[in-house]
């Protein structure tokens, strides 16, 4: 029987020293289970040092920080980038809509003048054909027609019918046409063909 008990002490003796032993070599965490253990014999119970929860683990914990600073950093500067990229792009559209006024202002510009170059060829083709036309009537009914017509009409007639006269090397009817109407008329032709002003009484 006193072997069996002390066998059994043995055995706890064995066995607190393994606890004690793998506690030390940090195998196991029996630092609360020891800490009477250790006050008995008047010794402090082994503490732990506690590292804090945002303090990197490992190297391989350093380099995923690292890495993940770089990310931040790069997207902060594609940040940058697309904003700089939308300011730009508002200026190009900006500038685009400018230019796209200014071709539609040149269009406008461009029609207005054809228009105008259609509209005075027309009406030099007019001109020139009543030009041969009362150039080819008998004066006195060339006259009559010349008579009912507004003045410059009458002028832009008389100036067709001689650079006529002159490009066939033939007598201008002009000085005809211009002895056949009413004096007051005739000289007021005459004057506005000169380009004089109006005589004052």
């Amino acid at each position: 029987m006193g072997r069996v008990i002390v066998l059994i002490v043995l055995i706890l003796v064995l066995a607190g020293g393994g606890i004690v032993w793998f506690d030390y070599l940090n195998v196991i965490d029996a630092k609360t289970v020891l800490a009477p253990v250790y006050r008995l014999i008047g010794r402090e119970g082994r503490t732990r040092t506690e590292i804090p929860v945002d303090e990197p683990l490992s190297l391989d914990a350093e380099r995923l920080a690292l890495r993940l600073e770089a990310i931040e950093l790069q997207n902060r500067e594609l940040d940058n980038e697309r904003q700089q990229i939308q300011s730009r792009y508002g200026e190009i559209e900006q500038m685009a809509q400018e230019l796209e006024e200014r071709q539609k202002a040149l269009d406008e510009r461009e029609n207005s003048f054809n228009a105008l170059v259609r509209e005075t060829e027309t009406k030099d083709r007019n001109v020139d054909q009543n030009a041969r036309y009362l150039t080819g009537m008998n004066p006195d009914q060339a006259v009559g027609i010349l008579a009912a017509m507004d003045d410059q009409d009458v002028i832009d007639v008389f100036r067709k019918t001689e650079e006529i006269a002159q490009a066939e090397g033939a007598a201008s009817l002009v000085s005809v046409w211009l002895s056949r109407l009413p004096p007051a008329r005739a000289a007021e032709l005459q004057r506005k063909m000169a380009g004089r002003p109006p005589t004052l009484n």
